[in-house]
């Protein structure tokens, strides 16, 4: 009994310790998260301005080749400082902190050494904060489109952004020349698509730019004679260095970039190509999954697909082969709306109509609001069918669900409803908005994006609409089926593409093959695969990774098992690599299994 005393007596006398050395290695912990969240906001500007924090709205990043190794060795040290911690002393929530911030720089560490950075140029972005493209990582269109224009701070910050626009463009001007001297170059078919969107930013008259938008909008609040001025300056800057620079920027892809681009497309053809696909694979779906076996689940999921789109022509009536109804799909008038105008009505209604239909299957909705928009039109010829762009974090944007309304012949009706569900609610909107609104997660996760997972998301959320009642027509099921056979060809296309070494017509090929989307739309689709390899592998393996999560629960709960208590579980931790995904969603199923409400 003594001893048992004793014991215990021991035990106490340490607990004091070990909750300092917690704290402590807690306090450091969110210190340097902290500390490297600004750090990366003063290093990205644009990214900091589209966020909503104008801190640094002067300035463009610095791509310059000192910095980008800078900024190597600076996330080398990061990491260094990670292993003085002690990870044992750290609370669950904060282990896990410490593993997604780990896992983030270090591969931001391994992706330096394949020098992706060479090649920051495709026809879906480039030089996006000043052409508008279809989004890349964080930018979606036109930044000057996207700011806050309320004081003269914000005009004079912007004047200052167009100072300094030639340094920026003539640090990407370098960094394709020393891509083109290392043999790392995308292939002349996607360079080739650039020239013509730069051209429509040469115009005449300065006014008449892009970049001078906020000046033909100022609000009330600032007097005429700061407008007069504010506006003179930009016309000056946009006139004496933005238009200079892109003719600079415009004529080295006509005269030497582009004719250097590579006759043949796939990444197989660049220096150690096989190598940096396979990182490429890993960083986008979180997983260890080979090309190979993503080629095979591709092909497995294709013909699951086609087994159901037999059913559901089958129920339309229709009665000639599939490539036949696909033929009818493309073709009938009763598809496509007369005008871009009918279009946008249509998906304004649409989304109205889901909105209140939410509550059946999320507990937690986001209170941030969402609008939908035209694509605009300098962008909308290369752009996808529609996408979403996240609201700004301090409020002053909402989050944007964009429908492309070019050519609406080539805009399939059957097409909205997995569309919206994808990228509006309750799929990326819903995602990304409730995400940046829980507060208690360090701010890189609450803004942070791993793409299995978010993109996962919202194809999960397409299976939905048979949930939320709006598949009831065997058109709009089939256009579910059409885009969930979408992203299985992605994974055929892409690997066939970069690894089986496949031309760009035998993509095209199998794409019009098993899929009833225009040739407009597949043909921008392979020629993103082309220039971003392995991003388009994300969207299916994340869905079918959450499909399987949840078919686990259900069969493990039984009765017990909520599918709003199943999402808020999926949702509520931000972001999250696959596997880290399913050992919350494994801990919620023991803690149900207990009686208890959360893991």
């Amino acid at each position: 009994m003594r001893t048992l005393v004793l014991l215990a007596v021991g035990f106490l006398t340490m607990l004091p310790d070990t909750a300092d050395a917690q704290k402590r290695g807690a306090a450091a912990l969110h210190a340097l998260i902290q500390q490297e969240w600004q750090y990366q906001l003063e290093r990205s500007p644009t990214y900091a301005s589209v966020q909503g924090d104008r801190r640094w709205n002067g300035r463009w990043d610095d791509l310059s080749l000192p910095s980008i190794e800078a900024d190597h060795q600076h996330n080398l040290q990061v990491l260094a400082k990670l292993k003085t911690l002690d990870r044992k002393s750290l609370t669950a929530a904060d282990q896990l902190n410490l593993d997604l911030f780990r896992r983030e720089y270090e591969l931001w560490v391994e992706e330096h050494g394949f020098k992706t950075y060479l090649m920051p140029v495709n026809h879906m972005g480039g030089i996006p904060e000043g052409i508008k493209q279809p989004p890349g990582v964080q930018t979606a269109y036109q930044l000057a489109d996207t700011l806050r224009f309320q004081t003269v701070k914000d005009y004079e910050d912007w004047i200052a952004r167009l100072e300094g626009f030639g340094t920026y463009v003539d640090q990407v001007l370098a960094l394709l020349r020393e891509g083109v001297r290392q043999q790392r170059i995308h292939p002349r078919i996607i360079l080739q698509r650039i020239p013509p969107q730069v051209a429509k930013q040469l115009v005449e008259d300065p006014a008449d730019s892009g970049f001078f938008s906020p000046f033909r909008r100022f609000p009330a609040s600032i007097p005429a004679a700061e407008q007069q001025r504010l506006s003179a300056s930009g016309r000056a800057a946009v006139a004496k260095v933005v238009l200079p620079a892109l003719k600079r920027f415009h004529q080295y892809l006509t005269e030497e970039y582009v004719p250097k681009g590579t006759d043949k497309v796939g990444i197989w053809q660049l220096p150690d190509g096989a190598e940096t696909y396979a990182f490429l694979a890993r960083k986008y779906t979180t997983t260890g999954l080979s090309a190979e076996e993503i080629h095979a689940l591709g092909m497995a999921e294709v013909k699951r697909i086609r087994a159901e789109m037999e059913a559901v022509k089958t129920r339309t009536g229709f009665e000639g082969t599939l490539s036949e109804f696909f033929r009818f799909l493309r073709t009938d008038a009763r598809f496509y709306a007369r005008s871009g105008d009918e279009l946008l009505m249509r998906y304004r209604a649409l989304s109205k109509r889901i909105d209140p239909l939410l509550v059946r299957l999320f507990k937690t909705l986001p209170r941030q609001p969402y609008g939908v928009e035209p694509t605009p039109e300098a962008m909308a010829p290369d752009a996808t069918t529609g996408f979403y762009y996240a609201g700004a974090s301090d409020g002053s944007r909402p989050g944007t669900y964009l429908v492309n309304l070019y050519r609406p012949e080539t805009r399939p009706l059957w097409e909205m409803v997995p569309l919206t569900l994808h990228e509006a609610v309750p799929g990326h909107h819903l995602q990304t908005a409730l995400a940046t609104e829980q507060t208690g997660l360090p701010d890189f996760r609450r803004y942070g994006y791993h793409v299995a997972y978010g993109e996962g998301w919202a194809l999960y959320c397409e299976t939905l609409g048979d949930e939320l009642g709006l598949y009831t027509d065997p058109y709009d099921k089939f256009g579910h089926l059409a885009y969930d056979m979408w992203r299985a060809v992605r994974l055929v296309v892409d690997t066939g593409l970069h690894v089986k070494r496949w031309t760009r017509q035998q993509a095209l090929d199998f794409f019009m093959e098993n899929s009833p989307r225009q040739e407009l739309d597949t043909t921008n689709e392979v020629d993103r695969y082309i220039a971003w390899p392995g991003q388009a592998l994300a969207y299916k393996v994340g869905q079918l990774k959450i499909l399987e999560l949840r078919t686990r629960a259900e069969q493990a709960l039984g009765e017990r098992f909520d599918v709003r208590e199943f999402h808020d579980v999926v949702l509520l931790d931000g972001s999250l690599p696959l596997d880290i995904l399913e050992g919350r969603v494994q801990s919620w199923v023991a803690a149900r299994k207990r009686g208890a409400r959360q893991p």
